[in-house]
């Protein structure tokens, strides 16, 4: 069966779609054990950076107010999940620690994204509400604000301070993105972040959902420090492939809406309801991929759609 890309805004399709276990020649993976939500829990934000994608909001003093309805509906879901929390910058939440022991009191496991901004005191806090369910924090180094060597420093500094009051399970990264006016500094800093004992992993630049018209040479470079957030690639497509996503995998806003995937969010295709309402419904299994461009690295890292040559590894293994 061949599957058309969706670019541009359309009508919601109908949900849940069919479920395939297998499309495009790719079998699905196997069934996750953990499901993830992607959580954009404000629009507020303290910076602005000049490459930031939710720059075009109109609205950039959101958070979402309804701390104890999201949390009711966070216990409704079937299963363990990992709340990755982003925003805006999720330390700019008034709730945030209200709602990370929330998280933790249903069961569910939480990631976040963050700016750095935050004092010491607020991200030590973070880290004592959340304590053994934390699993990823990862800390965006935005060079239009660390400017200076003792900024650097500063961050590096507080980089470790986080990484050493992680709990066992939980990792730390840091991240920049790929700007044509950072890119110079990439590889430098890389080495920099690995000699302190930290991973600094490289981010595309992308304006209007996709990633920007680099250069080969470009595209190289990124790829050799590592691709997208270390998955070896600029950019990933899976479509046509069956992915989980809707079902072990989807995002939120801070109104509670939810859609499959990002490009699902972006073109309007498959909205699963609102989260805090009971028409919210996951799908039933995997179905194909509807995008040619997948710009989310979250529902990859967690295996919710085979890689290229899936069928060929699983044979073989």
């Amino acid at each position: 069966m061949k599957i058309e890309a969706i670019k541009s805004r359309i009508k919601p399709l109908a949900w849940p779609p069919k479920t395939l276990m297998d499309s495009a020649g790719y079998s699905a993976t196997a069934e996750p054990s953990r499901g993830v939500v992607t959580w954009n829990i404000n629009t507020t934000c303290n910076y602005r950076c000049s490459y930031c994608t939710q720059k075009f909001l109109d609205n950039r003093a959101r958070w979402a107010k309804d701390t104890e309805l999201f949390l009711a509906a966070f216990k409704r879901l079937p299963g363990e999940w990992e709340i990755k929390l982003s925003g805006g910058e999720p330390f700019q939440h008034p709730t945030l620690l209200e709602i990370v022991e929330g998280l933790k009191n249903c069961g569910h496991f939480a990631s976040v994204v963050t700016n750095f901004s935050a004092s010491e005191k607020k991200l030590l806090a973070f880290l004592s509400s959340i304590q053994d369910k934390l699993l990823v924090f990862s800390a965006s180094l935005h060079l239009e604000y660390v400017k200076s060597d003792k900024e650097l420093n500063e961050f590096i500094q507080k980089a470790l301070l986080v990484q050493n009051n992680l709990p066992l399970q939980a990792s730390f990264n840091a991240t920049c993105v790929a700007t044509r006016e950072n890119f110079p500094k990439l590889q430098e800093l890389v080495k920099l972040f690995a000699d302190k004992g930290l991973r600094l992993k490289v981010q595309p630049e992308k304006f209007q959902g996709d990633v920007i018209d680099y250069t080969e040479e470009e595209k190289q470079g990124l790829v050799q420090l590592g691709g997208h957030n270390g998955l070896g690639k600029v950019a990933w497509s899976f479509l046509g492939r069956p992915c989980w996503a809707g079902r072990y995998s989807f995002t939120l806003d801070d109104l509670g809406n939810a859609w499959r995937c990002y490009p699902a969010r972006r073109f309007r295709a498959q909205y699963l309801g609102n989260f805090l309402s009971p028409s919210f419904q996951l799908a039933a299994g995997p179905s194909p991929c509807l995008y040619s461009y997948c710009n989310c690295t979250v529902p990859i890292e967690r295996g919710m759609m085979p890689k290229d040559n899936f069928l060929e590894v699983r044979h073989e293994n």
